[in-house]
């Protein structure tokens, strides 16, 4: 998940694509790619955002799009697939060709596929919070994908002119209202849970982790590589399973000397409604902690203070009290006065 508020007009779709292209909030899927111009790509991706505004006019792959399920619909599931089959997203008429054209291959993919985007930048936002934890820690990511974002202990960060820690990746993030942390935690067992946990070791993985880095962001390729052959030199334990039925299982296997975190970042959102309440509820019943980086309307607060400008931003929360906002990507962190 991934920029500005305003309103956005689109071209009127059919009564049929308005009756069957509706994802779970009501939005239809020209809509929702025309958002995610406006939102999310631009001044992040030209590219995407070109493309989006593309598709969110085009009758033949809408109507395509709108034979899958909504959560299959996403321009980042679309567009990633699309990058891992080799076919074109730098121009909307070859990316249209290509998708009616090889509509079978990409179906296939898109199904059995989701945004598993394993951005390790996401660590500098976290980092705040883990720091001032009682250590050890005991880390246990919902949504891990390859895992990446289990190793805050071995990455260094650059706020502003304030760095910590040592080696590769360097992970960059503006920071406002909050004291950098001094030092990197102290993390003693590290494990997650997916639904389709991936392999850094294994090239197709990685392939499909490369291909949902948006065209532009060379900086953000150079450090999935790094932080890949961090988790690569100490596999993390990652296991299948369901956020619901298989969390405390797994959340039992930590040593309890630690203190265990459950975490998740950008994750929620592709879980339907019952099922994000019933982990919400579950997750406060653990022992340890519980850090939450996701959009605002995915987990419900009382009262967070307005975003600043118009990017769109995650609310960070310990425990489910709102702490700062941070940027999808962890490029940066404001926190609440």
């Amino acid at each position: 998940m991934s920029e500005g508020d305003g309103v956005y007009k689109v071209r009127d779709v059919s009564v049929a694509r308005e009756m069957t292209g509706r994802d779970h909030g009501g939005m239809t899927t020209a809509a929702k790619y025309a958002e995610f111009a406006a939102n999310e790509a631009r001044g992040a991706s030209p590219t995407y955002e070109r493309l989006a505004l593309a598709v969110s006019r085009d009758d033949e792959v809408l109507a395509l799009l709108d034979t899958l399920p909504p959560i299959k619909r996403q321009p980042n599931l679309l567009f990633g697939v699309v990058r891992f089959l080799a076919g074109p997203v730098e121009d909307p008429a070859a990316f249209h060709d290509y998708t009616v054209g090889n509509w079978a291959a990409i179906e296939a993919e898109l199904r059995v596929r989701a945004t598993q985007t394993n951005e390790a930048g996401r660590c500098a936002v976290l980092l705040p919070v883990l720091a001032a934890l009682p250590q050890p820690l005991a880390l246990l990511e919902v949504g891990a994908s390859a895992g990446l974002c289990l190793y805050p202990d071995r990455y260094a960060y650059r706020y502003g002119d304030h760095v910590i820690g040592s080696g590769e990746p360097v992970l960059e993030c503006a920071a406002t209202g909050v004291v950098p942390p001094t030092r990197v935690p102290d993390v003693v067992w590290r494990a997650g849970l997916d639904l389709n946990p991936l392999d850094v070791a294994d090239p197709a993985d990685v392939a499909w982790l490369d291909a949902l880095i948006w065209p532009e962001h060379a900086y953000r390729r150079a450090r999935l590589r790094a932080a890949a052959a961090v988790a690569a030199a100490e596999p993390p334990l990652l296991v299948r399973g369901d956020l619901v039925d298989d969390l405390p299982a797994l959340a039992a296997q930590a040593p309890a000397h630690a203190t265990l975190v459950v975490f998740h970042t950008s994750v929620l959102y592709q879980v339907p409604m019952p099922r994000r309440e019933a982990f919400a509820e579950m997750v406060r019943g653990l022992p340890g902690h519980w850090v939450s980086n996701e959009s605002p309307d995915v987990l419900p607060y009382d009262a967070v203070p307005k975003p600043p400008g118009a990017a769109l931003l995650n609310v960070l929360a310990l425990d489910g009290t709102p702490l700062a906002w941070t940027r999808t990507h962890g490029q940066e962190i404001i926190w609440f006065a």
